[in-house]
């Protein structure tokens, strides 16, 4: 007898042998789902892209169109209305009943006569006043406001969020009127700026644009010595001209459109910013006469009228296209970050 037994090997069924291979892999089921989807939907007649990525149908794009089209009339016409009426000749607004949509003969005597006019001149002035000057005052108020709570302070979170909360309560119409008063601010140019110098909207957009730039720039430059002013001034603010930019133009937009608070505190005529003169002679109708506009003679009132809108919206509509590129990356950018 031989010292080594031979043992013999294990039977294998065929078919035990053949299942690890017939099995199939989750790759290959989840390739042979998306052949069979992309094969119905072939003969479904639908895409295979995204549904936002679709090519709308003709009838949807007419649809789109129309209703563009539409809005667009219901925004252009009303303006080409206020636009040409100003420009109209008397004979031409009597005869086509006070609103003209094609001047047939257009004249300037309406931008003569408000830009002759003492009381209109004077109201364009203190408005460009306002405007300019409390652009400039809350955008360092923002600006300061922002860079120092977009750093740590003290006691941390708690202490950040009850000074955050407290910027989005008004006091009121009543307290803040009181405190104009006390301050000796009514009938006074500095109640139309002083009142609007701080809006909470801006100061997060603001300080979440400050949170986003890198901490390791602002650590270098205080290794190198540079104080929390010089870090501002040459660090902070030429990375934020696309913000500084966008809410320069809401503070501005503000102040310039802004007449309620002339409404509250100013008796005074000669301080009425232009909003004043469009809510009083435009809204409420009051009539624009020779006398009220301190000239010797006036083309028709609703001329007047129509120029004064006209010169209303001039300034924000012409500055507006030069900052408008700084949207996106000013708000969108400003609001995510931080």
């Amino acid at each position: 007898m031989s010292e080594h037994t031979t043992i013999p090997a294990p039977e294998i069924d065929e078919n035990d042998a053949a299942a690890p291979s017939a099995r199939p892999s989750t790759r290959a089921m989840r390739d042979d789902r998306s052949l069979h989807e992309r094969i119905w939907s072939r003969a479904l007649g639908r895409s295979e892209r995204a549904a936002w990525m679709e090519k709308p149908s003709p009838g949807l794009s007419i649809l789109k169109g129309l209703l563009i089209a539409v809005v667009t009339i219901s925004i252009v016409v009303p303006m080409l209305v206020v636009v040409s009426t100003s420009f109209a000749s008397s004979d031409q607004i009597r005869d086509a009943g006070g609103y003209v949509l094609f001047p047939t003969d257009p004249t300037l005597e309406a931008y003569r006569t408000i830009f002759k006019s003492p009381l209109v001149f004077r109201a364009i002035g203190v408005s460009a006043f306002i405007t300019l000057v409390g652009t400039l005052l809350a955008l360092f108020v923002t600006i300061t406001m922002a860079y120092a709570l977009s750093r740590p302070v003290l006691f941390g979170k708690p202490m950040l969020m009850a000074i955050i909360v407290t910027l989005f309560f008004s006091p009121g119409l009543i307290p803040m009127y009181l405190m104009v008063k006390e301050l000796h601010l009514l009938d006074t140019i500095w109640s139309l700026i002083l009142p609007g110098l701080f809006a909470g909207f801006n100061f997060i957009v603001m300080r979440s644009f400050f949170m986003g730039i890198p901490k390791e720039l602002l650590e270098s430059a205080k290794i190198d010595g540079a104080s929390d002013f010089t870090i501002l001034l040459r660090i902070v603010l030429p990375l934020s001209k696309a913000v500084i930019a966008v809410i320069g133009l809401f503070y501005a937009v503000g102040f310039w459109n802004s007449f309620f608070n002339a409404l509250l505190y100013i008796n005074d005529q000669s301080l009425w910013p232009i909003q004043m003169i469009l809510r009083s002679y435009v809204i409420q109708g009051s009539s624009m006469t020779a006398d009220t506009l301190g000239v010797s003679q006036a083309p028709p009132p609703q001329s007047i009228k129509m120029g004064v809108v006209v010169v209303a919206l001039a300034p924000i509509v012409v500055v507006y296209p030069f900052l408008q590129k700084y949207f996106s990356k000013g708000v969108i950018t400003g609001a995510i970050k931080g």
